[in-house]
């Protein structure tokens, strides 16, 4: 890998580090290509460093024309591809985002997305508290006659005949205006930026010149609205008197835990508290925060003129330009030392440390909880501990073919299926239950136990007694007999152990049971899905072998494209024969062939 490293060019651009599998580990951006990724072999590295080039073996790159561009395309290639080391948001599963739709007559509603797109609507968020954001829909409905269904009626009359529809568009007096809606959105855009006071402004203004013309009862509905934003700003905490519009940005770290916490402050009001979990695979404070801000602003549009930070980060104005362009104005990121912006920013720092702690006191019971099936299980089973790790396991094939097995790993009660694991049957010939039990039992911890990995505290199969006493043989030649083994026999769910004769007598309706049960079924799924893709497997490949011209070669070719049967004949000859570059009369002949199958 040293020796690629002075194939890299003095530009600016981004790079990644990849394994042996081509997997990026980590993307990173420089102004100098070459010096940045040459840093990283000097002597000074740090310990994650030192882990990230040990996995690494190869380093690719990207050019772009200037830095901002190098930021940009390293926070558009961190949230697609989510390496391991680097700073990922935890909840980067979807955000709950307030979407004004580009309709004629827009729709105000919540929405979940991981992405933004430049679609035409308008978005405001991400927020992580919905409660509030819940709030905020509610009185935006309580103060404009929004639209939220999707028809849209041109007159008082064909509304009230046709619609059965009660949203504050539909029951309004009298029809609305496309031009009159457009202001009511353009009011709502600003009520969401914190402008609550211009919008009472405006509605007050309308209230009182009705009311001089007599028009009481239009005046009356514009009076309600008045009342309903009143009722929402005193909700609301007027923290400056500047009416300014910024964000307070801050994150922390404590152990393997990470927070990032963002305080959005619209117009001199607090208008909301958002947190978000990090992946911390940072080395120091302004790595992380750099990390988050990049993470947390390439996935919203709601961008203030400023951002005070905790620290007086390196590449600052990088920053600082590139959340301009996407703002398309100034943008300032201030580190305060003094003055009320100051204080807001100890504030933050206090919220963030407080909601961290919180969240680590809640893991830590998390951890520590035991679901009460599972010592109901620990009573009927007359375990000495209760077996918060179960691993359970089922055969499967047809007439003694393609014969596998299959393991699942629960963990407290849930599946844990990084931990699953496939065995094809090595040993035994034929068909014997008995024998291929006995194996995948003995090599699962045969394996465990050389490389000192975790033994469970209960062993289920999917048998009755026979089975069960096949795999404590394998238990015992382990020296492993500590570890209790039941069997869970499908045709009356009877519960069996190896040292009885006889089924244990457990109610039919008990949780415990429905816990091995539920065990059970999931093994016997996982078993026959992997025996279904090995007897595919060799069907497709029994099928393909005798074909003439299609060698070695050209058969690995074909198995890697299309992988099945039926993902051959979706194609014709002449498609196949431009995929993959094999003549297009050995394609006719494996068509042919694969249709007499």
């Amino acid at each position: 890998m040293k020796g690629v490293q002075k194939k890299i060019p003095i530009k600016p651009g981004v790079y990644f580090f990849k394994d042996k599998n081509k997997k990026i580990l980590y993307i990173g951006k420089a102004k100098n290509l070459n010096r940045r990724v040459n840093s990283y072999f000097s002597r000074n590295q740090t310990i994650k460093t030192k882990i990230m080039l040990s996995k690494s073996n190869s380093v690719d790159y990207l050019i772009v024309s200037n830095e901002v561009e190098a930021l940009i395309t390293e926070a558009n290639m961190i949230k697609e591809y989510k390496p391991k080391y680097n700073i990922c948001l935890k909840d980067d599963k979807t955000f709950p985002y307030i979407v004004i739709t580009k309709d004629s007559y827009p729709k105000v509603e919540i929405i979940r997305k991981k992405n933004l797109e430049n679609d035409g609507n308008v978005y405001f968020g991400p927020y992580t508290d919905v409660k509030y954001l819940r709030t905020v829909i509610k009185a935006l409905h309580k103060i404009f006659p929004i639209r939220a269904c999707n028809n849209v009626k041109k007159n008082k009359s064909e509304r009230y005949n046709n619609s059965s529809c009660f949203c504050g568009f539909c029951v309004y007096p009298e029809a609305i205006s496309k031009s009159d809606y457009e202001y009511i959105i353009k009011q709502i855009i600003d009520f969401l930026k914190g402008k609550n006071k211009k919008v009472r402004l405006n509605i007050k203004n309308t209230m009182d010149l009705l009311r001089d013309n007599l028009e009481f009862e239009k005046a009356s509905k514009y009076r309600d609205q008045l009342l309903a934003i009143d009722s929402f700003i005193k909700k609301q905490k007027k923290i400056t008197y500047d009416f300014k519009n910024y964000d307070i940005v801050h994150a922390v770290s404590k152990e393997k835990n990470s927070l990032g916490v963002v305080i959005r402050v619209r117009n001199g009001f607090l208008i909301g508290l958002e947190s978000f979990n990090i992946y911390k695979n940072e080395d120091s404070f302004d790595k992380l925060i750099n990390g988050f801000l990049i993470q947390y602003y390439n996935r919203t549009h709601d961008i203030p003129d400023e951002v005070l930070i905790g620290a007086n980060l390196k590449h600052k104005n990088i920053l600082s330009e590139w959340l301009s362009s996407k703002n398309l104005r100034k943008v300032k990121l201030v580190y305060p030392k003094i003055g009320n912006k100051k204080k807001m920013l100890e504030l933050c720092i206090k919220n963030a440390s407080m909601i961290l702690k919180d969240r680590i006191i809640k893991n830590n019971e998390r951890k520590d909880y035991t679901p009460k099936t599972l010592k109901e299980l620990q009573k009927v089973l007359l375990m000495d501990r209760i077996p918060k790790r179960i691993e359970a396991f089922d055969n499967s094939n047809i007439q003694g073919k393609s014969a596998v097995s299959g393991m699942v790993c629960y963990i407290n009660g849930k599946p844990l299926k990084k931990d699953y694991r496939r065995f094809n049957i090595k040993s035994v010939k034929g068909i014997d239950d008995f024998k291929s039990i006995k194996e995948v039992v003995y090599r699962r911890y045969l394996k465990q136990l050389r490389q000192n990995l975790k033994l469970p505290d209960l062993i289920l199969i999917d048998g009755g007694k026979g089975q069960v006493s096949s795999a404590k043989e394998a238990l015992d030649k382990l020296k492993l007999n500590h570890i209790p083994v039941v069997g869970l026999a499908k045709k009356f769910e009877e519960v069996y152990l190896p040292e009885s004769k006889n089924p244990l007598s457990i109610p039919k309706d008990s949780p415990a049971l429905y816990l091995l049960m539920n065990i059970r079924n999931e093994v016997h799924r996982y078993a026959i899905n992997f025996h279904r893709k090995k007897r595919n497997k060799s069907m497709y490949k029994s099928s393909l072998k005798e074909i003439h011209g299609l060698g070695e070669k050209r058969y690995k070719l074909l198995l890697k494209k299309y992988k099945t049967i039926s993902a051959i004949l979706k194609r014709s000859a002449k498609e196949i024969s431009l995929e993959t570059k094999i003549p297009i009369s050995v394609c006719a002949r494996i068509i042919k062939k694969l249709k007499i199958k």
